[in-house]
């Protein structure tokens, strides 16, 4: 090997940014696999190059191996490059095992055949090199947008060329639905993933989560990257519609005007990036109901009942707004529901106060059932805002001493009845208040709910499905009759499936039958053709009689 070759090196390492110590490792890899062609397959050999003159030497290498060890499926004793323990003491008493005996062997010349089993080494260890650059550089990027132009596309990815030799891929569960692009355009994307053992890009890119749409408002309004304006959330369908919800931590500035910009046109410009996505930019509120009603935009919400137990809220929208509010398909309720991070159901004025008439009606009774209080003061109950005996029992004495009308003596005795009426349930329910997590789990039960019927001793989806409406309604008559036959339908909804298989595990035993059914016919019919036919002779019929009665017959 002569002084050009190291000036190769030398030169490869400079423009591929890969160190010498990789390129010298891949020739000399590749000299020793020369070697080992040269003389025999099965012999192992190392070489060492002189980083300084370009020299080499060659070794012929045996490790040194336990002659008990398990061999691995396939494996088979290599004699021409292991040596037992025994055989390298003889020749090297300080070797141990997994310590390498080596000789001095020919050298073959840095040829044709070399040069290129060595050039394809050095190709792979440049491809891995600038492989692991690209995750270094990349690596404390997650989460950030990147910018970059489409280099190739198909039907299932867009290939993004980042500079640098780096290469990123929006795969299309990662691209919005009316996304586009030709060879040669501009694309902005999120970083998401890095995955180092893939063989194509290793970056994977995304244009369809929330976090994109923040990234994207950072970028266009200045007063957030400057904290001026906080982006406290954001819920997106991809190409279609988003919701983001914005606040001020300077009250001189309107965040929802400087997001929006001077007539639009920063919302605009975020939009555009985003297929046309149309944006709805919303005030931050800390108040739950409140952020609803900003979520719900454009939707003109008339009231809003909050359900803390079950992080359920009831929106009422006049009965024209009614289908603005849902939205096609359930669009804007839905991103409003993620925006807010409750249940929201939202209906009619009049459905809404029907509903709230039912939910106040059944918490009075059960008040006045469990409690054994007249409709008064369970009214006045239900109207401070509580819904469960248990409120009434633990709730801090002030709330219920700052009732007007309630003295100390009726505070006393209402918290001594609660706790009295859940110590009742509790044994009466004869297990400890927890349910099973098939009925926490079931399609419509709430949490608090689902409490309440295991301290009445329905632990299970089972239970349930045992009861009658009236029962359910005995447990908790705020259900409902409707709710309660929906609860208890889902609750049987396993016995149906449970039926269905039956039928279908029955359906060979019905065909059989079928079968010897049609043959008993067939037999009968046959015997029919062969009795004697009735004498023509015979008394005759009455036609009248003889026709099949029907509804005007008289008879007499």
């Amino acid at each position: 090997m002569n002084k050009e070759v190291l000036m190769v090196v030398e030169s490869v390492s400079h423009e591929k940014g890969v160190s010498t110590d990789v390129l010298f490792e891949a020739i000399e890899q590749a000299l020793a696999t020369a070697t080992a062609k040269k003389y025999r397959e099965d012999a192992r050999f190392a070489v060492s190059i002189d980083r300084e003159s370009g020299s080499y030497d060659t070794f012929r290498t045996w490790e040194v191996v336990d002659p008990d060890r398990e061999l691995e499926e396939g494996e088979e004793p290599n004699p021409d490059a292991e040596l037992t323990l025994e055989e390298a003491k003889e020749k090297d008493p300080s070797l141990e095992i997994g310590d390498f005996y080596r000789i001095p062997a020919e050298s073959v010349e840095f040829g044709r055949i070399v040069a290129q089993t060595a050039k394809q080494v050095i190709v792979q260890k440049v491809r891995d090199a600038e492989r692991a650059r690209v995750v270094d550089m990349y690596s404390a990027r997650v989460g950030e947008l990147v910018s970059g132009q489409v280099k190739k596309t198909s039907r299932d990815s867009v290939i993004v060329d980042l500079g640098n030799n780096a290469e990123a891929v929006l795969t299309r569960e990662n691209l919005i639905p009316r996304d586009s692009f030709r060879i040669g355009d501009r694309v902005r994307a999120l970083l998401v993933e890095i995955n180092p053992e893939y063989r194509g890009p290793q970056l994977i890119l995304t244009r369809t989560t929330p976090q994109v749409l923040i990234e994207l408002f950072k970028i266009e309004v200045p007063e957030i990257a400057e904290d001026v304006i906080e982006i406290r959330g954001a819920a997106r369908d991809p190409g279609s519609r988003a919701k983001i919800a914005v606040k001020t931590n300077d009250g001189r500035i309107d965040a929802v005007g400087a997001c929006v910009g001077m007539r639009g046109s920063r919302v605009q410009a975020v939009s555009g990036e985003l297929a046309g996505e149309k944006i709805d930019v919303v005030l931050w509120d800390e108040d739950p109901a409140r952020l609803a009603i900003n979520a719900m935009s454009p939707a003109d919400v008339k009231s809003i009942f909050k359900d803390e137990d079950t992080h359920t809220m009831d929106i009422a929208v006049e009965e024209d707004n009614l289908a603005q509010a849902i939205g096609r398909g359930g669009q804007n309720v839905r991103l409003a529901t993620e925006l807010t991070g409750w249940n929201l159901q939202v209906m009619g004025e009049e459905e809404a106060a029907r509903k709230q008439e039912e939910e106040s009606l059944g918490y009075v009774n059960d008040f006045m059932n469990l409690l054994s209080v007249d409709e008064d003061v369970a009214t006045v109950l239900v109207e401070e805002g509580f819904t469960d005996v248990e409120e009434v029992a633990y709730v801090p004495i002030e709330e219920l001493n700052s009732i007007e009308g309630f003295d100390s003596e009726i505070v006393d005795e209402l918290r001594n009845r609660a706790r009295d009426a859940l110590l009742t349930r509790e044994i009466a329910g004869g297990t400890d208040g927890t349910p099973a997590q098939d009925l926490l789990e079931m399609e419509g039960m709430e949490r608090g709910l689902a409490f309440e019927l295991a301290a009445a001793g329905v632990v299970t989806m089972e239970d349930l499905a045992e009861l009658s409406i009236a029962d359910l309604l005995d447990i908790k008559a705020a259900v409902g009759e409707e709710r309660a036959a929906e609860l208890i339908m889902t609750a049987r909804a396993p016995w149906f499936a449970d039926e269905a298989d039956d039928d279908a595990d029955g359906t060979s035993e019905a065909e059989t039958s079928a079968e010897e059914a049609s043959a008993e016919e067939a037999a009968a019919d046959e015997a029919s053709a062969d009795e004697v036919p009735v004498d023509e002779t015979s008394a005759p019929v009455d036609e009248a009689s003889a026709r099949a009665p029907t509804v005007g017959d008289h008879y007499g």
